[in-house]
Order: structure tokens, then sequence, then C-alpha cells
């Protein structure tokens, strides 16, 4: 299974870069989120368990005893000997600039890593933040924000408790965009309240838009969160593995070639997963999206999609 055949995929543009395999290591810095402590909610988002994707979820190492130890994996299981450290857990923009700073300059000191990428949200991005990201894209690092919207439907938005509307992510991109920082935008597929086709849509605005990379992820419903109460009283359905594999094949024949996917779906702690069962299964999931990429046969960008007005567009790219 080759997805590069079909798909821009992020690991596919950094060994393009670089000349050689670069993979993301997940660091959590131990920040929390405006969500959750009180500044605009208490609780989260309603499906947010952050430890049924971030496997340091509960880590209290250091930045560089933790950027060591996912090295040793990343080594082992891929062979990459380049890295990106990937703050990943919660809002990692979400401190003072000096306190950002010192975190990303430890990880920015270690051996190989030639990178930062952010996880952050689109409220929580000011300009100190914006600027002191561009200034280590201009000593020649490799820099990526990652902005969790999930969708552009307020609605939506609103009844997952996200805390911030599809404005806040317009006014992010345009400072982001201002400042020629690559950027890239996370949706999840199946949230309560939207159709099955409702993430192509909203992948098309963003795209349209000027998103540079694209990370997709099936909804998880994972145990001690207000969604789990939620399906488990049959409010909440999740999307079938068939349902998903069609949503993620629109959006990739559409896309640009050169917007990268940094991922095409992701799997949650078995532990704590719910539902729906097939998310446990990564590469089930690859291979099933890719058998229909190759049924379609269409390769990334191949496919226009008219947007609103007289704009023509498409969308791109993968992070495997």
């Amino acid at each position: 299974m080759d997805l590069t055949r079909y798909i821009n995929t992020f690991g596919h543009a950094m060994h393009q870069r670089y000349g050689q395999k670069v993979h993301k290591v997940s660091i959590n810095a131990a920040f929390t989120c405006p969500n959750r402590d009180g500044t605009k909610g208490i609780g989260g988002c309603t499906f947010c368990n952050n430890s049924s994707f971030n496997p340091n979820a509960k880590a209290a190492l250091a930045v560089c005893e933790q950027v060591a130890a996912g090295k040793r994996i990343i080594r082992k299981r891929t062979g990459a000997r380049k890295y990106l450290a990937y703050f990943q857990a919660y809002t990692n923009t979400y401190a003072e600039v000096s306190a950002l700073k010192s975190l990303y300059d430890q990880a920015l000191a270690i051996p190989d890593v030639i990178g930062l990428s952010i996880g952050t949200r689109p409220d929580c991005v000011p300009d100190k933040v914006l600027d002191l990201l561009a200034s280590y894209r201009d000593r020649g690092f490799e820099v990526w924000l990652e902005l969790g919207l999930q969708s552009t439907s307020d609605k939506v938005l609103r009844r997952v408790n996200r805390g911030h509307g599809f404005g806040e992510y317009v006014d992010a991109i345009q400072r982001v965009q201002q400042r020629n920082l690559q950027y890239c935008t996370h949706l999840i597929a199946g949230l309560p309240g939207e159709s099955v086709n409702a993430t192509a849509n909203s992948a098309r605005q963003v795209v349209e838009m000027g998103s540079t990379g694209l990370k997709l992820h099936p909804l998880h419903i994972v145990k001690g969160t207000q969604m789990a109460r939620e399906w488990k009283h049959g409010e909440v359905t999740p999307m079938t593995l068939d349902e998903y594999v069609q949503v993620v094949a629109n959006i990739v024949t559409e896309a640009p070639p050169e917007l990268i996917f940094h991922r095409l779906t992701g799997t949650a702690n078995k532990q704590l997963l719910l539902a729906p069962d097939w998310t446990e299964y990564k590469w089930k999931v690859l291979n099933s999206i890719y058998l229909e990429l190759a049924r379609r046969d269409p390769p990334q960008g191949t496919v226009l999609q008219v947007f609103a007005g007289s704009d023509t567009q498409q969308i791109t790219s993968v992070n495997i």
C-alpha cells in the first residue's frame, strides 16, 4: 500500500524537502486549555479525553526526556533520523510568550530536531506567539502551527462545547498568513449535528482560505467524556467505516496537489475507546482509503471542485 501514489502525505512532503525521513515526536508540556480552566468553560469539549490520543498525556518528564524516548521508538519503527518536536497535548500556545520560548528552545536544542509542530486552538494564537514562531522559521527551522478547528459550523462547535466559533479561526489564519507561516487545520468527521458529508464541506472552506495542511480524524467516543454519556443514551451515532472512507476519498480527490495531509485517520487508546470500534485499527482504515482511491484512480488534485462564486479549488496531503 503506497498512499503517496494518490496523496501528498506529510512524510512524503518532508522527504522531498530534506532528502530523508522526518517524523513528529509528541511532547506533553503540561499545558491546559481555556475551555477547561474556566477562562471560557469548564470540562472542555464534549469529545475530549486527552489521554485517548496523546500517549504522554500523564507524563511529567522534561522535554528532552520525552523527545529522547520518542526518538528511540521512532528510529526502531520507521528509521527516521530527523524530527519535529510536536507539542500535542491540550493548548500549546496557552502561556506567556517567555514560557513558550523556553519550552520551544529546549526542544530545538536537541540534536536532530529540525523544527516544531505546535498544536493549539484558533482563539489562542496572539500576535506575540505568531511572531515567535515566525522567528524560528526565519532561523531555518521547519515550523507548523496546527489549528484545531474540527468544523466550520458554529452550530456544531456550540453543540460540542468547543468554546470558539469559526470567526476566531478566520481571524487567526489572517494573522498567520500575514507572517507566511505554515498551518495545518484539524477537522473531525462524524460530530453530532453534522451530515455525513459535512467534513468535506469544511475541508473545502479551509482549503479555499489557504490552509497549507489538513489533518482528518474520525470522531472517537471515549470513556470519561460528556459525549460518552450522550452516546450511551442514543444521542450520538458514530460514522461507519465506509462513510468515513468515502468522505476522506472525496476530500483527497478534490484537493490541490500542494496541500499536505498530516493525517488521514486517528486511533484512540483501546482501553478508553467505546465507539466506533473500527477506529482501533489504523491500518485497516488506511488500507480501505487506499483501496477506494485505487478504485477511483484519481491522484490528489485531479478532480476539480467548484466552490463559492466562480473560484475553482482542490485539496491535498496526509501525515503518515
